[in-house]
């Protein structure tokens, strides 16, 4: 019969940092980890039109994306949903207005049903940070 022996390798351990930024209770506006910044997701003013909510959404992403210490030429993905697909030209008149040249994130947009009838846009980010 052979014996079986557990070797326990001893393993370092490494603090891992996460900074919350603007948090409330229920959520932050900016998560910092690692290298990585997240966005909660930005809405405008509540029934603006399309372009107006877009810009203040940009407008509220690159404020937080500065607290953070980062930029949006290092946005790595962003997430943007809107209340009808037939939307989608309007927000993107203004989204590639604002994209740096050359620095096009990943990104994905899709219809869903927003937190409340009178937003249009919500736009959520992941960036890189120093």
């Amino acid at each position: 019969m052979a014996l079986h022996s557990n070797h326990h390798k001893r393993q370092r351990i490494i603090p891992m940092t996460i900074e919350r930024i603007k948090s409330s209770k229920r959520m932050s506006q900016i998560v910092k980890h690692n290298g990585t910044v997240y966005l909660a997701g930005q809405v405008g003013t509540l029934d603006d039109s399309v372009t107006d909510q877009t810009i203040e959404c940009l407008k509220q992403v690159d404020d937080l994306l500065a607290t953070a210490g980062s930029s949006k030429e290092q946005i790595l993905q962003a997430t943007i949903w809107l209340s009808d697909m037939a939307y989608f030209g309007e927000m993107n008149d203004v989204w590639d207005a604002w994209v740096a040249e050359g620095q096009a994130p990943a990104r994905a947009c899709g219809e869903a049903k927003l937190a409340r009838p009178g937003f249009h846009v919500e736009i959520i980010v992941t960036a890189a940070c120093d």
